[in-house]
């Protein structure tokens, strides 16, 4: 495998993203932002519809998902899995997109992920493994500041995902994945409310 696919596959998620974006322009007879954001997410995987429906209900709340609230979700579809590594390089580029900051916060989400990952890639048994619900149950209140979630973060997270993952993909109802609808539904719930102060 050669160092350009994990960019081809970024740009693909990327135009994905895109003609997401170009659909939902073309749904503005939905009533709300609510129900275009339901009827746009539905995917057929059964654990992304989990994750999108969670993060509806938080975009009810208060209008756009941070970045904490996405790797939360990410800890209700995916809790139960082991952290890996390519999991800690996404927690990690999820934090410094929040934070601003280029460093990992000590004591933080990403030095947690982290340290599981190594830990994790030395035990045998999966029932012993950290899982990434322990890390992430409570991503919000770890990091030291949190910002809501843009087609940018999606992308970095998308990235750092793939470039450690050894087979080059990210997960369903992942880190990246996560991320990445938070990021959908920030963006269509802008883009409705830009279409309802228009009207």
């Amino acid at each position: 495998m050669n160092q350009e696919q994990p960019m081809k596959h970024v740009q693909d998620t990327v135009r994905e993203l895109n003609a997401q974006e170009a659909a939902s322009h073309d749904q503005s007879t939905t009533p709300n932002a609510h129900t275009n954001a339901v009827a746009h997410h539905k995917e057929p995987v059964g654990v992304q519809g989990i994750q999108s429906s969670s993060l509806v209900s938080r975009t009810d709340q208060r209008g756009e998902i941070t970045i904490g609230e996405a790797l939360e979700a990410t800890a209700l579809t995916a809790g139960h899995r082991p952290v890996d590594y390519s999991d800690a390089a996404a927690i990690q580029a999820a934090e410094v997109r929040a934070t601003g900051r280029t460093n990992i916060v000590p004591g933080g989400v990403a030095a947690a992920a982290q340290s599981a990952a190594t830990r994790n890639a030395r035990l045998p048994n999966d029932e012993d493994k950290t899982k990434l619900g322990e890390i992430l149950s409570d991503a919000s209140s770890k990091l030291p500041s949190d910002k809501p979630v843009t087609r940018r973060d999606a992308e970095g997270v998308i990235g750092a995902e793939l470039r450690n993952d050894p087979n080059l993909c990210t997960r369903p109802g992942g880190v990246a994945a996560s991320v990445a609808a938070a990021a959908r539904l920030n963006q269509t719930n802008a883009s409705n409310n830009n279409q309802n102060k228009t009207n």
